[in-house]
């Protein structure tokens, strides 16, 4: 493989300086238009390629991988998840799997907390009533919130993100819980003054926020089922940057639309991009269209790994991000 370049295909458009250096050190075939790619052209993508760069977006299933060459041999996601990837299928057909770990971690924790903040003191319903000429002047009891200084901050998941989310928690006063496979070190528990729950249920019931930062596999799918949304209390708010199959969507839209919960701030969707109609309607719920890492600077930092995981490869080494079944 070294002293020939290989035959990268990507399946969206990704930043300038990105695409750029991927066609100094391969053959890049660019999808310059972003079109995304049906079943069909990603089967002819990879009869093509020797690399393919897909996105959460491209559903790379068993189906769709047994139909894939023998020519390609890595699939480089652009991405930290690989939900959309069936690794398995994919390493018993002799492919190694990348994927973009770490480089996501702050943006999607800003964008967390921003939604921590936003929802319980109404911040986009206050924006609305301006653009809509709607404020007449300041009232003692209009547009009243809710104070999360002291608030119990429950948090699923406590990997890179949950802990760069309750880093910021921490400086907004919340109190920081966690409920996670494993249990932290007990340094990182005492510098985020941090309480662990074994028992997700024991915590839901106890918190006044939750905030889903675990990745998406099949054992967490709908982790918020109906059951479990029903142990949260009436005044409880959920957030969730993570991936939206984690949440009973449907069930989640009917409790907010009966005031059993207090809101929501939901920058991913069940079947996304379809989000579910009920919640549009919601007032009491902040929609963002999945830009909890749409930062400049952590795109570019994603295609750097994304090329390193390629060079590496290209080099006849393994590859710093591989993704291993017993990682997921």
């Amino acid at each position: 493989m070294p002293g020939s370049k290989l035959k990268v295909v990507v399946t969206r458009k990704l930043p300038d300086p990105v695409e750029t250096r991927m066609r100094e050190l391969f053959d890049a075939e660019l999808n310059l238009d972003d079109a995304p790619m049906n079943a069909e052209a990603l089967v002819a993508a990879m009869a093509r390629a020797d690399v393919l760069v897909p996105t959460v977006t491209d559903r790379l299933d068993s189906r769709l991988l047994s139909r894939a060459g023998e020519k390609l041999r890595l699939i480089a996601q652009f991405g930290a998840g690989v939900d959309n990837i069936d690794v398995q299928t994919a390493i018993q057909r002799g492919m190694t799997v990348t994927n973009t770990p770490g480089v996501l971690t702050e943006d999607t924790a800003d964008m967390t907390m921003a939604l921590i903040l936003a929802v319980p003191r109404r911040i986009v319903e206050g924006v609305k009533v301006v653009e809509a000429d709607g404020f007449a002047g300041w009232s003692p009891t209009w547009m009243l919130g809710r104070r999360i200084w002291g608030k119990r901050l429950g948090i699923i998941g406590m990997g890179r993100i949950g802990q760069a989310v309750a880093r910021r928690a921490k400086a907004f006063g919340l109190q920081i819980h966690y409920h996670n496979r494993r249990r932290v070190p007990a340094q990182i528990e005492a510098e985020l003054d941090a309480t662990y729950w074994d028992s997700l249920d024991q915590m839901l019931s106890r918190m006044d926020i939750i905030s889903i930062n675990c990745p998406h596999t099949p054992a967490t799918y709908h982790l918020l089922s109906a059951r479990r949304l029903a142990l949260l209390k009436p005044h409880a708010y959920i957030v969730n940057t993570a991936r939206g199959e984690m949440i009973d969507e449907g069930a989640l839209a009917r409790m907010l639309e009966k005031k059993e919960l207090a809101g929501a701030g939901l920058d991913v969707f069940e079947h996304e991009p379809a989000i579910n109609p009920k919640l549009k309607k919601l007032a009491n719920v902040v929609l963002l269209p999945h830009m909890g890492s749409a930062t400049m600077e952590g795109r570019i930092d994603m295609g750097e790994k994304v090329i390193i995981n390629i060079k590496t490869f290209a080099d006849g080494h393994k590859p710093p991000d591989r993704v291993l079944p017993a990682m997921l």
